[in-house]
């Protein structure tokens, strides 16, 4: 599969790119080369491979979720610049 002049400006076009005319023969150029690098894949005997779902065979090690001990509500709010019984109270931010 090679990429023409009318595919390219349709891709440019539907990515809302401006090609440069001076650039052009080089960027079709160079999708050529990406396309024909693609196809060599094909090539590939890939019978019998499992296919990846991870880059490497690791496994998460996850932590057990302990209940430690915290600091409560009133604890919390007692630094605070401005706050209610139970909330911290900040400055509007959206307009």
């Amino acid at each position: 599969m090679d990429i023409n002049e009318q595919t390219l400006h349709k891709i440019a076009h539907l990515a809302r790119l401006y090609i440069d005319e001076d650039h052009k023969e080089e960027i079709l150029n160079d999708l050529n080369d990406m396309i024909h690098w693609v196809e060599k894949l094909h090539e590939v005997d890939t019978e019998g491979v499992e296919p990846l779902t991870n880059m490497s065979q690791e496994v998460n090690s996850w932590r057990e979720d302990d209940v430690q001990a915290h600091i409560s509500r009133e604890q919390a709010l007692k630094n605070a610049p401005h706050s209610d019984s139970k909330f911290f109270k900040v400055p509007k931010f959206l307009k």
